[in-house]
Order: structure tokens, then C-alpha cells, then sequence
């Protein structure tokens, strides 16, 4: 497989696509629900508040459960069951207006089976990607995906917003469904037999989640990343939840505009998935890994000095730069160093700890508009952003290199075989 083109070799092809239509669905869905709630069922702004948290239920339940689970199961049906179930949830709303049967309970109960699909599918495919991939790949591949995501959500809310004045909200749904089936059919068609879950003795639900967690919170390299990240998410949440409402009251920018000033800020992800793995060859990984978090932070102090659209377009690009290339990096990094058995354990951890802290970021960025205004909250996301530098810098993060550590070298353990003391 050295030297062939990634694009050629096909069982990652096959992910690539599957990852990349679908996350071009999802963004219309990120418009068209709330929408069809708004237009439909006149919801009020904290019924559709409700409809995006609920989303993130999942991962507050049973993000570290999830993880064991998937371990002990094959990676490749997970990923197509939750397409499947993903799109048969979205099917519902557009066969519930057809049936006059549309209801908040329903959109809620939609919203649960897109977050929980997801959260199984991304764990899943974290976990399946280092099985098509060689591990010197992995920074490529993982750009390449976070390419398809930065994409997608360059166009898809445009796409989205043009389908729903098209076809209209439910119909746009509909799309969205059809892009998850023709997710479960790429994937469907990766070939090659996958690798069986070990035959690990089983500790025990709450023992196998506990060494999941020692082991993230232990390891020299991932501790940093996921207190950096930690950080970040708990930032930026409230940044995303504000944005609108910054460039609208503060800005005084017209709806035209703001998309604009979106869209600009959407094209540095872009810019940085493009970016990653060439910098990080050039640089070195940890030294990348310091920049990328100094963009994303510069990014964030400019985002409150901002005076109109360009510093505010600015900051949002040069924030999403630097948070694409540390998305890059952290994936492809975590795969490395953590061992086959524990990659479901370590990815749902992070998923746990990292997108937990999403809707109470949002939601204490929201408590503190009155009192501090919106400048003051945005200034507290980028000193939080600026203090998340600190666990990497402090860390063997700072100098890692990729051809320095094997496969798993420092990832802990093996596992207890079955019949043997653990």
C-alpha cells in the first residue's frame, strides 16, 4: 500500500464516500428540523433549543458505555445499522406531516435517534478506520475526512436553506434520509474480512469502563489532548450558540451578510484539513499541534475586538484553521498510541468528555449575556481557549513525532486473554 494514492485504495474509499454524503445530509437536516418545527408546529424558541440539546442526550447516557459495547462487536454492521437507523428516524417526519401526525414529541424523539446514531457511528468508524489504513497514513486519511466535514458544512446549510424553499422543510428531510441509505450502501460494499473483537476476558461493564478512563486520563499523550479539547468544546459551544446573535446585535449585520461571514468562517476548516498533514510532516506533529492551538486561540481573541463583517469573518476563519488541523492531529494521534482493544473504550471517552461539555458551554454562554453582555462572554471563550494551550505545551504533546513511538508503545498493558487472572 505505500505510495498508492488513499482515493485508490478502496476500502477507505468506500468510508470516505459513506462519511461524506452523509454529513452533507446532516447539514440540511441541521436547518430543515428546527425549521420544520418553526413552520409547521409554530415551536417556540425553547422548544427548538430542545430539539438540537436533545441530540447530545446520547453521549451524556451512554457515550462510555458505548464504547465497551463496540468492542465486542464487528465495526462495519454498527456503521450500517446506524445509518439505517438514522435515516428510518428521518423518514418519520416527512410520513408524519403526510399522515397530519406531526408532533414536538416526535421531533424530539427524532432528534434522540440522530444523536444516538451518531454517537455509535462515529465511535465505530474511529475505531474501523486504522483497520483500512496504515498507521502512517492515518494523519492523511483523517485529514481527508475532516475535509468531507468542512465541506459539508461550507455548503450544506446553503443547500439546506435553498431545498427547504424548494421542496419544502419535510421533503428536505426526506434528502437527508436518502443520504444515510447511500451511506449503509458504500460501506456495505468495503470488502475484506474485518478484524474479530479480541478475546479479551470481560470485566465487567463498569471495570471495562473505568480502565477505559484510567487509560485516557493516564497516558502521557492523550491526558493533554483531551483537557486541551475539553477546554476548546467548552468555549466554543458558547461561541457557536452566540454567533448569530453577536453579529446580528452587536455587528448590527443584516441576515445576507451574516451568512456571508459564516461561510468565510466554515472555508478555514476547510484551509485546515487541507493543511494538516503537510504541516505536520514539515513541522513535526507536536510542534503542529502548538500552532494549531495558537491559531485557534488568536482566532478567538479577535472574534471580541471584532467591529463589523471582515474582523468578525477574520477571526471565525482563523479559528476554524486551527481547530481542524488539532482535529487532524488528535484523531490520527489517539489511533496510534492506543492499542486495538481499547480504541472503542478511548474514542467513546473522548466523545463522552469532549461533546459533553457542548450543551453547557451553550448554555452558560447564554446565562451570561445579561450580566457580562456578549463581548464579555466572548472574551471568557477566548481566555479558555488561551488556557487550553497549557495542559500540551506542559507535556510530552509539545515534541512528539510520529516515527518515534510504535504501534501501542506506551498505550498500557494487553488485555487479560480469557481463562487467564486479570
Amino acid at each position: 500500500m505505500a505510495g498508492k494514492s488513499l482515493i485508490r485504495v478502496a476500502g477507505f474509499r468506500n468510508l470516505w464516500a459513506a462519511q461524506t454524503v452523509s454529513l452533507c445530509g446532516t447539514q440540511i437536516s441541521l436547518l430543515a428540523l428546527p425549521l420544520t418545527a418553526l413552520l409547521l408546529l409554530d415551536a417556540s424558541a425553547l422548544e427548538i433549543s430542545l430539539v438540537w440539546a436533545i441530540e447530545y442526550v446520547p453521549i451524556l447516557v451512554i457515550g462510555l458505555p458505548a464504547g465497551v459495547w463496540l468492542e465486542r462487536l464487528p465495526r462495519r454492521p454498527v456503521l450500517i445499522l446506524t445509518d439505517l437507523l438514522r435515516a428510518a428516524a428521518l423518514l418519520a417526519v416527512p410520513v408524519s406531516v403526510w399522515l397530519d401526525a406531526l408532533s414536538m414529541p416526535l421531533i424530539y424523539a427524532v432528534a434522540f435517534a440522530i444523536g444516538l446514531g451518531t454517537l455509535f457511528f462515529d465511535v465505530a468508524q474511529l475505531s474501523y478506520l486504522p483497520e483500512l489504513v496504515e498507521e502512517k497514513r492515518l494523519v492523511d486519511a483523517n485529514g481527508k475526512l475532516e475535509l468531507s466535514r468542512s465541506v459539508a458544512q461550507l455548503g450544506g446549510p446553503g443547500a439546506g436553506g435553498l431545498l427547504v424553499e424548494l421542496i419544502t422543510a419535510p421533503l428536505a428531510i426526506l434528502a437527508d434520509a436518502v443520504t444515510y441509505l447511500a451511506s449503509a450502501v458504500f460501506l456495505f460494499f468495503i470488502k475484506g474480512e474485518e478484524r474479530r473483537p479480541g478475546s479479551t476476558e470481560r470485566l465487567g461493564l463498569r471495570r471495562e469502563i473505568a480502565e477505559g478512563v484510567r487509560f485516557v486520563f493516564s497516558h502521557p499523550l492523550l491526558r493533554p489532548l483531551i483537557l486541551c479539547a475539553t477546554l476548546a468544546e467548552l468555549a466554543f459551544a458558547a461561541v457557536l450558540a452566540l454567533q448569530v446573535v453577536f453579529a446580528a446585535d452587536e455587528l448590527r449585520l443584516g441576515a445576507g451578510v451574516i451568512g456571508v461571514v459564516l461561510a468565510v468562517g466554515n472555508a478555514g476548516g476547510l484551509v485546515g484539513a487541507l493543511i494538516a498533514e503537510p504541516a505536520a510532516r514539515r513541522f513535526g506533529t507536536g510542534p503542529t499541534f502548538i500552532i494549531s492551538i495558537l491559531l485557534f486561540s488568536g482566532g478567538a481573541t479577535i472574534l471580541p475586538l471584532s467591529t463589523g463583517p471582515v474582523s468578525f469573518a477574520a477571526g471565525l476563519f482563523v479559528v476554524y484553521v486551527g481547530a481542524y488541523i488539532f482535529n487532524v492531529l488528535q484523531v490520527s494521534l489517539c489511533m496510534i498510541v492506543t492499542p486495538g482493544h481499547l480504541l472503542g473504550r478511548m474514542n467513546s471517552v473522548f466523545r463522552f468528555v469532549t461533546w459533553g461539555v457542548i450543551p453547557l458551554g451553550a448554555a452558560v454562554g447564554g446565562l451570561l449575556v445579561d450580566p457580562i453582555g456578549l463581548r464579555g462572554v466572548f472574551w471568557i471563550a477566548a481566555v479558555l481557549n488561551i488556557v487550553s494551550l497549557l495542559p500540551p505545551l506542559f507535556s510530552p504533546v509539545r515534541g512528539f513525532r510520529e516515527d518515534a513511538v510504535p504501534s501501542g508503545a506506551d498505550a498500557g498493558p494487553e488485555p487479560a486473554r480469557t481463562g487467564e487472572p486479570s
